[in-house]
C-alpha cells in the first residue's frame, strides 16, 4: 500500500497545480495494474514458502453396539504445514538477530538474585541443554524448544458458529517481547479437525537439536491435552474436593504405572485419568505434557480467578447480605463510582457497568484497575483485603522479569490471599471448607513459582498470545474470504502474509528499507521541489497530505510504522484530540520500538489562544492570580539554586514569551506492560480546559522530590503546561497543585496511598516546576468510603469533588512496580 501511495504521489506531483509547469505529461503507471497482478507476484515469492498439507483420519477403533457417535463415522480433515520447515524459518529469520537466546543461560541481579525473564533463562531449558551435552553424539548442539499452542475459536455466530481450530508454533530461543509482539514469533502450524543443520538469525550456522516445549492452552485445552477428568489439575495429583491439599506431581510414569495396575474406573474417579485416551506426546522421549503445560494468565488469573470467581462472589455476597433490591442498589453505586474514573492513558470505560454479557481479556483487565476502591465501604475489611492480595499476587506474576525476591514476594501475596478469602466462605457465598475454594483455575496460582522457575516470566506463555494471532491468522482471512468453503482461501491468504513477511525481513537486513519508500518519495519530491525554486507553492497542501505527521506517527511506534532513516529530521508528536468513543481504551499510552531516554517534553504544536507576554493576562485567563510571582520564583529557583526566596528577594522582571501547550509526552521503560520490543513506552499527560468535548482535563503526575515521600516522589496535578524563553535559556514547565500523603505508608485494606489537594488558607498550593522532574503519569481514585454517591456527577469532576483519593498502583504494571510497598 506504501508502493501505491508513493505512486499517487509521484503522480500528483506531475500536475500543474502543483509545480504550475508541465515538465511532464505522462503519469507512471502504479506497481499493480490490479490485485490478481498483486497476488500473482506474491505468490512467486520463495521467501517464507511453506506449503499446506492436509491429512484425512477415520476413527476405527470399538464401536459401541448401538448409537455411535457420528463422529466415529465421520471423515476429520486437518491442515498442516511441516513444522520442521516451520522451525528452521524462524531460526534463519534476521528480524530475531540481537533478539535471539542460542543457548540457556542464568542470570543475576546486582544484589545477587537469581532473575527469570526471558524463556531461555528457566530451569527447564538448563535441564534441556544439560541431558544434551551429556551426550557425545549431541555435544554442542544448540537447543530448539518448540512451543505449541492451541485454542478454539469463533469467527461467526450469525451464520451457524462457524468454528476454527487453530494451532500455533513458536521456539523458546525468541524473548518474550518479541512473541508478545508477534514479530512473525508465533506462526500458524495447521488446523485440527472439530469433533538438520540449520542458518540462524545471526546468519551462522549451528547445529541444532529441537524438542517438544511448553504448551499454551487454556483449562478445556488442559484436560483434552492430558488426559485428564475435569476438575481435577493437569499438572499434579490433588483431589478436586482439595485441590490445594497435598499432591504429587503428573508424569508419564505415573500414568503409565496407574494404566497398567488399575481399572479404566478406577482411574477416573481415584486419579482423574482418562485412561483410554493417550496424549499426545506419549511417543516422545523426553516430552511430558502435564510438566509441559504452560501457565495461562489471561484464563486462570485475569479472566478465572479474579472477574468469574472473585468479582462473581462479590456480587452474590451482596444479595446474600441485602436481599436483590438492595444489593441492586449497591451494584448500580458500584457501577457509578467506576463511571467516575478520572481519565487515565489505557483507561477502558464501562458506561453501562460490568453487567455486559461477553467478557473478554481487556474488560477483566481493565475492571482490576479500579474495582478496589469502587467496592471499598460496601464489603467487609477482609473482602477487600483478599482483593488486594490477589491483585498483587496478578501483577507480580505479570511482571516481564522477576528475582527471587520477587518469588518470594508472590508466595506471601498468595498466601495473604488464601487466608484473607475465607471471608466468602464465612459469609456464606462458598462452602466452608477445601471444597468451597478448590477451583482448578485457582489452584492453578499454585503452581506459579514452579512454573517460572522452568519456564521464565508467563507474559511470554500466555493464551493472550494466541488468542491474538487469531485475528491476524483466522478472524481476517475468514472476512476476506466469500465464506464458502472458507478454509482454501484463509490458507492461501495465510501463506501470502507469511511470504510478505519473510520478504520485508530479508528487504531489511540487504539495507532495503531503511525508512519508508513513501517517506523517501516524499523527501526526494520536497528536494526537488525547492530546487525549482517554484513560488508560493505549500509542498503538503498541494499534494493533501502532511507527511510530517506521517513520519511523525511511524517514528513513535504505532502500528504499521518504521523508525525513520538515520538522515530524518527529528519531529516530536503532534497534539491531537481523537474522535470521543468511551466504550474504547482511552488514548495516550503507546509502545515505541526501538531506544530512547526516560524523558518528558512538550508537544509540538502550542495553543494560541492565550497570552504570550504577560503572566498577569495569562494567570487572570487561567483563573491564577498569583501566577507571575510563582513564575519568578521558578526563574529565581534556576538561576540560584541554592539560595531560597523569601519576602525580601528581588525577582527578576519576565520579559520572556511565553507558549502554552495541551499536552506533554512522558517516555519510560515499562516492559511489563505494553511497549516496543526495547522496553519503551510513552504517555500523553492532559492539561486542557476541553477534553473530547466532556470538560477539562488536568492529570495528575509523579514528581521527583525526594525526601522521605513515596519513594521521593510526590503527588501532585497539572492545571497548565507552557514554555517560558527569555534571552538565557528556554525553560519547558508545568503549573501544578500538590497533593498531601496522608500517614506515612500505604492503607492496610486496599495497600495504595492516600492523598488529599493540598490548600493554605483554603487557597490551592500551586507551583512551577520544570518538566525534568516529571516522572509520568499517576493515576488517583476517588474514595467514597461508605456513602453513595450522589447522583449527577462526571468524570471530568471527579478530582475536583472528593476530599482524598487513593493513587492507584494497579494503573499499568509500571505504575505497580513503583508504588508496591513503595514505604
Amino acid at each position: 500500500m506504501e508502493l501505491w501511495a508513493a505512486s499517487l504521489l509521484l503522480q500528483a506531483s506531475r500536475s500543474s497545480d502543483f509545480t504550475g509547469d508541465d515538465y511532464e505529461t505522462e503519469p507512471p503507471c502504479p506497481p499493480f495494474a490490479n490485485h490478481d497482478e498483486l497476488h500473482e507476484i506474491i505468490d512467486t515469492t520463495e521467501l517464507g514458502d511453506i506449503p499446506w498439507e492436509s491429512l484425512h483420519i477415520q476413527y476405527d477403533g470399538v464401536r459401541p453396539p448401538d448409537n455411535a457417535p457420528p463422529w466415529m463415522d465421520d471423515t476429520h480433515e486437518a491442515w498442516f504445514r511441516d513444522p520442521a520447515a516451520i522451525v528452521e524459518h524462524m531460526l534463519k529469520n534476521p528480524d530475531f538477530e540481537g533478539e535471539f537466546d542460542y543457548k540457556p543461560y542464568q542470570q543475576q541481579n546486582s544484589a545477587g538474585l537469581r532473575e527469570y525473564e526471558d524463556f531461555m533463562s528457566g530451569n527447564w531449558a538448563w535441564q534441556q541443554a544439560d541431558i544434551i551435552a551429556a551426550d557425545p553424539n549431541t555435544h554442542g548442539s544448540m537447543f530448539v524448544p518448540i512451543i505449541l499452542g492451541s485454542d478454539k475459536t469463533t469467527v461467526s455466530v450469525a451464520t451457524g458458529q462457524t468454528e476454527y481450530y487453530p494451532l500455533y508454533l513458536s521456539i523458546g530461543n525468541i524473548k518474550n517481547n518479541v512473541r508478545r509482539a508477534h514479530r512473525n514469533g508465533v506462526v500458524l502450524l495447521g488446523f485440527l479437525s472439530i469433533p538438520k543443520s540449520c542458518p540462524m538469525p545471526d546468519g551462522h550456522f549451528r547445529r541444532a537439536i529441537f524438542g517438544i516445549g511448553p504448551y499454551i492452552a487454556d483449562y478445556p485445552e488442559q484436560v483434552l491435552l492430558g488426559s485428564i477428568v475435569q476438575d481435577w489439575c493437569a499438572r499434579c495429583t490433588a483431589q478436586p474436593t482439595d485441590l490445594d491439599g497435598p499432591a504429587g506431581p503428573r508424569t508419564k510414569e505415573h500414568r503409565h504405572l496407574a494404566i497398567d495396575c488399575l481399572s479404566l474406573d478406577e482411574l477416573w474417579r481415584d486419579y482423574g485419568i482418562v485412561g483410554d485416551i493417550i496424549p499426545f506426546t506419549d511417543s516422545f522421549p523426553r516430552a511430558d505434557i502435564n510438566q509441559l503445560l504452560a501457565p495461562d494468565l489471561l484464563h486462570q488469573v485475569i479472566k478465572g480467578g479474579f472477574k468469574d470467581h472473585l468479582v462473581t462472589w462479590v456480587c452474590e455476597y451482596l444479595k446474600l447480605e441485602h436481599g436483590a433490591t438492595e444489593a441492586d442498589r449497591i451494584l448500580d453505586d458500584i457501577d457509578y463510582r467506576i463511571s467516575l474514573t478520572p481519565s487515565f492513558p489505557g483507561l477502558r470505560r464501562f458506561p453501562q457497568g460490568r453487567g455486559f454479557k461477553q467478557w473478554t481479556g481487556d474488560d477483566s483487565k481493565a475492571l482490576m484497575k479500579v474495582y478496589i476502591p469502587a467496592i471499598e465501604g460496601h464489603v467487609p475489611q477482609d473482602m477487600v483485603r483478599a482483593l488486594t492480595a490477589y491483585l498483587d499476587f496478578c501483577y507480580l506474576v505479570r511482571r516481564a522479569k522477576l528475582n527471587t525476591s520477587d518469588l518470594n514476594m508472590v508466595d506471601e501475596a498468595l498466601s495473604r490471599f488464601h487466608h484473607y478469602r475465607k471471608i466468602f466462605q464465612t459469609t456464606g457465598v462458598r462452602k466452608p471448607g477445601p471444597e468451597g475454594v478448590s477451583l482448578p483455575r485457582q489452584h492453578a496460582s499454585k503452581h506459579y513459582r514452579e512454573l517460572i522457575e522452568l519456564f521464565g516470566s508467563p507474559n511470554g506463555l500466555c493464551s493472550s498470545i494466541t488468542e491474538a494471532k487469531h485475528i491476524k491468522a483466522v478472524k481476517e482471512p475468514w472476512r476476506r474470504s466469500n465464506h464458502h468453503n472458507a478454509l482454501g482461501q484463509m490458507l492461501l491468504t495465510n501463506q501470502r502474509l507469511d511470504k510478505l513477511a519473510a520478504s520485508r525481513a530479508d528487504f531489511e537486513k540487504r539495507g532495503m528499507l531503511n525508512g519508508t519508500c513513501l517517506y523517501d518519495t516524499w523527501k526526494q519530491l520536497r528536494d526537488r521541489t525547492n530546487a525549482s525554486n517554484s513560488p508560493n507553492v505549500d509542498f503538503n497542501h498541494s499534494l493533501n497530505v502532511n507527511l510530517d505527521t506521517v513520519t511523525t506517527t511511524q517514528a513513535l511506534g504505532t502500528p504499521g510504522g518504521d523508525l525513520p532513516s538515520s538522515g530524518a529530521p527529528e519531529i516530536q508528536p503532534t497534539e491531537t484530540q481523537p474522535t470521543s468513543d468511551e466504550n474504547s481504551v482511552d488514548d495516550g499510552a503507546r509502545a515505541i520500538e526501538g531506544e530512547a531516554l526516560n524523558e518528558v517534553f512538550l508537544t509540538k504544536t502550542h495553543q494560541t489562544a492565550y497570552p504570550s507576554r504577560s503572566f498577569h493576562d495569562l494567570g487572570d485567563q487561567i483563573g491564577v492570580v498569583g501566577l507571575p510571582r510563582l513564575m519568578q520564583e521558578f526563574i529565581h529557583s534556576h538561576r540560584h539554586p541554592n539560595t531560597p526566596s523569601s519576602d525580601q528577594t528581588i525577582f527578576p522582571p519576565l520579559y520572556g514569551r511565553t507558549k502554552v501547550y495541551h499536552s506533554a509526552v512522558a517516555v519510560f521503560h515499562a516492559p511489563s506492560d505494553p511497549s516496543g520490543y526495547r522496553g519503551m513506552r510513552r504517555e500523553y499527560i492532559r492539561s486542557t480546559p476541553s477534553w473530547r468535548t466532556d470538560g477539562p482535563r488536568h492529570d495528575c503526575i509523579l514528581v521527583s522530590t525526594g525526601g522521605n515521600t513515596i519513594k521521593g516522589m510526590s503527588i501532585a496535578r497539572v492545571m497548565l503546561l507552557f514554555s517560558y524563553a527569555d534571552r538565557d535559556a528556554t525553560y519547558p514547565c508545568a503549573l501544578v497543585h500538590w497533593f498531601l500523603p496522608l500517614g506515612d505508608a500505604p492503607d492496610l485494606d486496599t495497600g495504595m496511598w492516600i492523598v488529599e489537594p493540598e490548600f493554605v488558607d483554603e487557597t490551592p498550593l500551586l507551583q512551577v516546576i520544570h518538566l525534568d522532574t516529571i516522572h509520568r503519569l499517576v493515576h488517583l481514585l476517588p474514595i467514597c468510603g461508605s456513602h453513595f454517591v450522589p447522583p449527577g456527577l462526571h468524570f471530568s469532576q471527579t478530582l475536583d469533588m472528593f476530599k482524598s483519593y487513593y493513587v492507584s498502583k494497579h494503573a499499568d504494571h509500571n505504575a505497580f512496580d513503583i508504588l508496591f510497598n513503595s514505604i
